[in-house]
């Protein structure tokens, strides 16, 4: 069940997976900004005018979700921002004032990533991609939360793990210097609504700050870790009001080693730690 910021709704639809691509082929962009802007979209709407298609089968005031997938398509032209905040408000105002029997809609859009490799070619990139989520109404913006998710991150070293608790189950040995590969999805909300509204800025900072906190920091354990970049997320992003931070474990498991110098490791089998931390101001 999807959520809302507003509540449980007694009923709600929309329209999920909707892909679009803006491409601006001529490349007249400013300089480290890409020409293709991609985005996989979910909208959702709710209001009583839709409640006689459920009961009754009528559906006199029913959008259809095919022409939901067309609006998002065809006016994502009229869009010439580059953040996932600013593109959700676009279109949820620009739904709102188009169909009055909609209460309320909610807006969610993941980025498709792509990165220049030089002239006009451009290859998938990621696989961290930025995300938005937007409740509004017509009186009041309800909701904006934004993130990054699918970081992979590998550390050649500078990572340990000792010194945990033991009893017969543990078979896990001390670790002084490990090669780390961990996973970590980011959520944040603001401290205001409209402090979300950047053209992308807060989430290209935040990706900073993790890849700068993750090749820095020798952590003792992966909850030190996503504390750290955690906490200077807070410190060097002030509209962030609280964060959600979630890392798995997807250390690779170890074949040989020469030493500290070299070695050789194959992917970690499926069970994979999990963790989770909150951090509010």
């Amino acid at each position: 069940m999807e959520q809302f910021a507003s509540g449980l709704k007694e009923h709600y639809y929309g329209k999920g997976d909707v892909i679009v691509y803006r491409l601006r082929r001529d490349g007249q962009v400013p300089d480290g900004m890409s020409p293709m802007f991609g985005a996989n979209v979910l909208m959702l709407v709710y209001g009583g005018s839709f409640w006689p298609t459920y009961a009754m089968g009528d559906n006199t005031g029913l959008i259809a979700t095919d022409s939901m997938k067309n609006f998002i398509q065809r006016e994502t032209l009229g869009f010439t921002g580059r953040g996932f905040e600013d593109y959700c408000r676009y279109l949820g105002q620009k739904f709102l004032d188009l169909y009055p029997q909609v209460e309320g809609v909610q807006v969610t859009a993941e980025e498709i990533p792509y990165a220049a490799i030089g002239g006009p070619a451009l290859v998938p990139s990621g696989p961290d991609r930025a995300h938005a989520r937007m409740e509004l109404t017509r009186d009041r913006t309800i909701e904006v939360t934004s993130g990054i998710r699918g970081f992979k991150l590998l550390r050649l070293g500078g990572s340990t793990f000792y010194g945990f608790l033991r009893d017969e189950y543990t078979t896990l040995p001390d670790i002084r210097n490990r090669a780390l590969h961990m996973w970590l999805d980011l959520k944040w909300s603001y401290t205001s609504p409209e402090l979300a509204f950047t053209d992308g800025r807060i989430s290209a900072h935040a990706r900073r700050i993790v890849t700068d906190v993750f090749q820095t920091f020798v952590s003792g354990s992966i909850q030190q870790m996503i504390y750290k970049i955690g906490t200077t997320l807070l410190a060097g992003i002030p509209e962030i009001a609280e964060l959600h931070l979630e890392a798995n474990n997807r250390t690779w498991d170890t074949v040989t080693e020469q030493g500290d110098e070299i070695g050789i490791f194959t992917d970690a089998r499926p069970p994979y730690g999990c963790l989770g931390l909150r951090l509010a101001r």
